[in-house]
């Protein structure tokens, strides 16, 4: 026993030091300030008593000891600095109030889908500009034949002295008149307007190009307004299903309620998108319809496949449609109906004769005789004599109007070649992009998105990182559908000879005027 005391005198001593020491930090929260305070401490007085406890508090804070807060005070218990509060969210909670996602397009959903040779079929047999090319067409074949026209003859009575007086009675008599064009006038004033004619023709398949790109270009619009909204609704899929493993590890304790109210605040961001998704397309949709002539036309899904893009070497080149556009061989076409009525002109300057022919009665006694003369014939013939007026002017106005459309069809090749030029970079740029989105950067975003939601769900990372790397991807996606829509727009121009706008007028030429070589005498040329 007495080998034991040695060691039982140290154990007691470590164990008192021990309770001392922890006496030492241990701050006195189970007393009253009242009864921790000495008697001279109560006599102070309060402003007294408040620089003494700070001053006390702050020793203790630099010996690393906590602030006790004093009585009276708003703080209920000690605040460590490394102590964090988490709120757990519960899932049945939600902040704000909860409205209903839109769904706009249910009823389109049922309907049958719409393809593009459909609809373009339609636009040709009833678009109203091509009505317009057609009837320029037929208005100049009219103009045509009218100009080619014989001049009308007259039919005329003449009378002179009826009375008589002394002789007896007068003469008059009945007479016809004609005009003879001469110097192949008329052929030439019809040959004008057949050039017109021609012209106008071109100036239909330049219509119809422009129809038909204007309809594939609404198409794929909206076809692009389409995938967009389905891009949309996957991220809202996507988003509900962050916002319930959210809620789960919420339950489970791994999750608090800032992960929660941000997975909340991104569905209902993402039904906004929708909404907004769901909008576009539909006046995508009514664009597409109106310009294919059909606006009646229920909203209905659209057939197509928006990532089946031309190839770059499909795509035809800026000379070749410099030279075979609709456009170039119109212009070029003006060029010939104004060198035909250059040749009009000059012919003009060729007077008409009057031929005139008739048969009178004459009451006019004859010498000696109680008898009057009776019937009697005439004729005459009269021609202009060009002396002033040759038409000088005219012909340095259709000479000059050659020359206008000649230098009219170097303009518009160029115009073409600039088009083209444009829309060859607009197309390589957003082809080039839609490759890389589809190939390279889709397919990494997506990794990323999976990789990020794999390791919040094992509690490797935080909230945010899923909410960037979704954010990203579909980013990204936008940016494909947007590429895949300039793709398109760029390629169906280049298809139909740069050629745009399916409502915009008839480009004919040639004259509007109906009333050419009329049967009148005021009318005749």
């Amino acid at each position: 026993m007495k080998d034991i005391r040695p060691f039982l005198v140290i154990f007691g001593s470590t164990l008192l030091s021990a309770a001392l020491a922890m006496a030492q930090q241990t701050p006195a929260m189970q007393m009253p300030r009242d009864m921790q305070m000495t008697p001279g401490e109560r006599s102070i007085d309060a402003p007294a008593a408040k620089a003494a406890n700070s001053l006390r508090a702050s020793e203790k804070e630099q010996a690393g000891q906590p602030r006790v807060a004093p009585a009276g005070s708003d703080a209920q218990s000690v605040t460590q600095p490394t102590l964090t509060m988490q709120e757990p969210e519960n899932p049945l909670r939600h902040t704000g109030a909860t409205l209903p996602a839109p769904d706009l397009l249910a009823d389109v959903r049922r309907r049958a889908p719409l393809s593009l040779a459909g609809l373009e079929a339609w636009a040709i047999g009833h678009n109203p500009t091509l009505a317009e090319a057609r009837a320029a067409v037929d208005r100049a074949k009219a103009q045509a034949r009218q100009a080619g026209l014989y001049p009308n003859p007259s039919i005329g009575y003449n009378g002179d002295e009826i009375r008589g007086g002394s002789y007896g009675g007068g003469e008059q008599g009945g007479y016809v008149q004609q005009t003879v064009v001469l110097g192949g006038k008329l052929g030439l004033r019809r040959a004008t307007y057949r050039e017109q004619a021609a012209a106008n023709s071109i100036g239909v398949a330049e219509q119809q190009a422009r129809v038909r790109a204007g309809v594939e270009q609404s198409f794929y619009r909206a076809l692009a307004a389409q995938a967009m909204v389905a891009a949309r609704q996957e991220l809202l899929a996507v988003s509900e299903d962050a916002l319930t493993t959210a809620r789960q590890l919420a339950n489970a304790g791994q999750a608090d309620a800032p992960d929660i109210l941000q997975a909340e605040v991104q569905v209902e961001q993402a039904q906004i998108d929708d909404a907004a998704a769901q909008r576009a397309y539909l006046a995508r949709f009514r664009e597409l319809t109106v310009v294919a002539s059909q606006p009646e036309l229920p909203p209905s899904p659209l057939q197509g496949d928006l990532e089946a893009l031309p190839q770059p070497a499909s795509v035809p080149q800026a000379d070749a449609i410099a030279s075979g556009s609709p456009e170039t061989k119109r212009a070029a076409a003006q060029v010939r109906v104004a060198r035909a009525q250059l040749h009009a002109a000059r012919r003009e300057a060729v007077p008409d004769l009057t031929l005139r022919a008739g048969e009178w009665w004459s009451g006019e006694f004859t010498s000696g005789t109680q008898h009057a003369s009776g019937p009697m014939s005439f004729a005459s013939a009269a021609i202009d004599l060009p002396l002033w007026n040759r038409n000088q002017g005219n012909v340095q106005a259709a000479d000059a109007e050659v020359h206008r459309a000649a230098a009219e069809v170097t303009r518009t090749q160029l115009a073409v070649r600039r088009r083209v030029a444009m829309l060859q970079e607009q197309y390589a740029t957003a082809h080039m992009a839609a490759e890389r989105y589809r190939l390279q950067m889709l397919p990494q975003a997506q990794r990323a998105y999976q990789l990020s939601s794999m390791k919040y769900r094992q509690m490797g990372s935080g909230y945010s990182q899923v909410l960037l790397s979704q954010r990203t991807l579909f980013e990204l996606r936008v940016a494909y559908v947007r590429a895949l829509q300039q793709a398109w727009q760029a390629a169906i121009a280049l298809k139909n000879d740069a050629l745009t706008g399916g409502l915009d007028a008839s480009m004919n030429d040639g004259s509007h005027s109906v009333e050419i070589n009329l049967p009148t005498a005021a009318g005749q040329p």
